[in-house]
């Protein structure tokens, strides 16, 4: 069998990588393909993944997304045509969308955003079979105008795909020049390109002020920033100097999360992360929360907190009593996942189901 996955983010190319082996494994071709988009294009390379690249990502703008998903849709279609893969499979990528739906190729589509409407709109009324976490009702979906039958839930978090056999590497402590006995705060800038967030969100990180305002509080701090986008840390440097460590390059986020001691984001996949691997965790999504992140905070896995001020005097007092808190954290996060099943079991199975 021959499968085509578009693998468009950091979190796909995590959870790609998972359902790639597993589908070499057993036998069956696979073609990656990817978008110019630096911090994708770093990862796949650190994985070992030779993606195709096809297009560009959109940048900050309507018209520009607009165009640049036109180009890559022509360009797929070539591709694809040429390719003839049995099955495409993607995370609602509008592009591989529209090309499987034009070509008569059936379509895996995996979703856990709703929130996302803009891509959601152009993707799950195409999709053959669409798949996503079981914590997401399928009326959250239906809206868009799949039909029940369509869907499938499986009983896990997206970020279990990769974190289920997961071992640290102390290598990206050397690389960032941490120490493993300081604390270490890491902090994930928000999408401020998405279409969802436009006009919402800082276009360096509205994370600045809590930054600069922990690291006057505790000189004791390893601070770092782990930017979305290119043009972002030369402006996070410029601001923080050597204060902080800014990644100007794609590293090994998880093992570093897994040495944090706290974690504060703007929402995303790294949020997530932090939380099922039991790091204290700190949300300042600039939207309402979406379903993932409402069910991380009701199970106690997630502090959400809109105002800058509180979520500093909240990162210190943690920080304060850090091993209870962590102690607790971690066994909140071993209870929830206890009961996950592996989402890449559910994939193969709809690809057996739809080829």
């Amino acid at each position: 069998m021959k499968v085509f996955i578009d693998i468009l983010t950091p979190k796909q190319c995590m959870f790609f990588s998972k359902l790639s082996e597993r589908l070499r494994k057993d036998g069956n071709q696979v073609f990656e393909a990817t978008r110019e988009y630096r911090e994708v294009n770093q990862l796949l390379n650190m994985k070992g993944i030779k993606a195709h690249v096809v297009g560009r990502h959109g940048g900050e703008t309507l018209l520009g997304k607009l165009k640049a998903s036109a180009e890559r849709t022509l360009e797929l279609s070539s591709i694809m045509a040429e390719l003839k893969p049995n099955v495409a499979v993607s995370f609602s990528s509008p592009e591989t969308s529209r090309v499987a739906f034009g070509l008569d190729i059936p379509h895996v589509c995996l979703n856990d955003s709703p929130h996302a409407e803009a891509v959601a709109r152009l993707t799950v009324p195409l999709a053959t079979l669409l798949l996503t976490p079981k914590i997401i009702p399928k009326t959250a979906w239906t809206r868009f105008g799949i039909a029940q039958d369509k869907i499938i839930q499986y009983r896990a978090l997206d970020a279990w795909t990769w974190l289920k056999d997961f071992k640290p590497d102390e290598n990206v402590l050397m690389q960032l020049g941490l120490e493993k006995f300081r604390p270490i705060v890491v902090f994930r800038t928000e999408e401020s390109f998405a279409s969802y967030l436009m006009g919402k969100a800082s276009k360096t990180t509205r994370l600045l002020p809590v930054i600069e305002g922990l690291l006057r509080s505790n000189t004791n701090l390893q601070a770092v920033v782990m930017p979305r986008y290119e043009n972002q840390a030369p402006l996070l440097k410029e601001k923080l100097g050597k204060s902080a460590i800014v990644c100007e390059t794609t590293i090994d986020a998880t093992s570093l999360l897994s040495y944090a001691s706290v974690f504060v984001g703007a929402g995303g996949t790294m949020t997530a992360e932090a939380a099922l691997l039991g790091v204290p965790t700190f949300s300042c999504y600039p939207d309402k929360p979406f379903l993932v992140e409402k069910y991380l905070i009701n199970r106690g896995l997630i502090v959400r907190e809109t105002s800058l001020e509180r979520i500093e005097a909240k990162v210190l007092k943690t920080l304060q009593k850090i091993e209870t808190v962590k102690i607790a954290q971690g066994a909140r996060a071993q209870k929830l996942t206890s009961s996950f099943e592996d989402p890449i079991d559910a994939i193969v199975k709809a690809i057996d189901k739809v080829v």
